[in-house]
């Protein structure tokens, strides 16, 4: 039987457009794979990238790159506490108060996010502690107690698992002599209607320890010898203080917000008595 030729066409295109679906089912179940490894890679080349910027102290580009690695793993733990570190290195510094609060807010999420993931992870537990400390600096007396017990119980879990971590050691320096600075009435007020109690376990002597150790494991960070100075200066220690300003002032720049903290040293070297 003779075949007409349409129907012969129609089988050819026929064949031709199965052949034509099977291409492109191929080629984009190649594609697909292609992306989801594309994914992949650029998490972790946004770390890299991030962790140069850092480096170089550019604490917006670094934010940057590790909110992005976040967006495409969110359960990336080196991207969060990274971020938790440089949004709160930019809240610091943020004049305008809703931009400083949502750094600050971000700072905590991606620290807690990263305490979830790993709790054996020190670094972790110290930029959450971090990041609390650093919004609670932003408050008013009263609302800055409100996190004083946290902030504690994240540096010493810090220190649990590594006991020279250096940043966790200040923490805890930072927190006795904060919770010293808040005065008789405020510490009252706490412990009467906060339940803080553990604000009678602050002293000076612990502020000076913690704070020389973190000096000790990291003599040339700026931030460490200016603290210590605070401490020196506030137990009436002035020669001891005097030196540490100075320290202070020749450290190397080597955080974000060091400028800042150089010139805080210089101004209160020349207010000291």
């Amino acid at each position: 039987m003779k075949v007409p030729v349409h129907a012969t066409r129609s089988f050819v295109s026929l064949r031709h457009l199965r052949q034509r679906v099977t291409h492109i089912a191929l080629a984009l179940s190649l594609s697909l794979a292609a992306i989801t490894a594309l994914q992949a890679q650029t998490a972790t080349e946004h770390v890299a990238l991030g962790d140069k910027d850092s480096a170089a102290r550019r604490s917006a580009a670094a934010l940057e790159h590790y909110e992005s690695a976040i967006k495409l793993d969110p359960r990336d733990f080196d991207a969060l506490w990274r971020a938790s570190r440089e949004a709160a290195d930019l809240g610091e510094v943020e004049p305008n108060d809703a931009r400083r609060t949502s750094l600050n807010a971000r700072a905590m999420d991606y620290a807690r996010r990263a305490v979830a993931l790993n709790d054996k992870d020190a670094d972790a537990h110290f930029h959450l502690a971090r990041a609390l400390g650093r919004t609670a600096l932003t408050l008013g007396p009263r609302e800055r107690v409100r996190y004083a017990n946290e902030i504690r119980a994240q540096a010493l879990r810090a220190l649990e698992l590594q006991p020279r971590h250096p940043g966790a050691a200040h923490v805890m320096g930072e927190w006795n002599a904060q919770v010293l600075r808040l005065g008789g009435l405020q510490r009252l007020f706490a412990k009467t209607f906060l339940g803080a109690s553990l604000f009678d376990t602050a002293t000076w002597a612990e502020a000076t320890r913690y704070m020389q150790l973190a000096v000790s494991i990291e003599p040339n960070r700026l931030v460490h010898r200016l603290d210590l100075a605070r401490v020196y200066r506030d137990t009436n220690r002035p020669g001891d203080a005097r030196a540490e300003y100075l320290l202070a002032i020749k450290a190397p720049l080597a955080d974000p917000n060091d400028e800042m903290y150089r010139r805080a040293a210089e101004s209160e070297l020349k207010a000291l008595r």
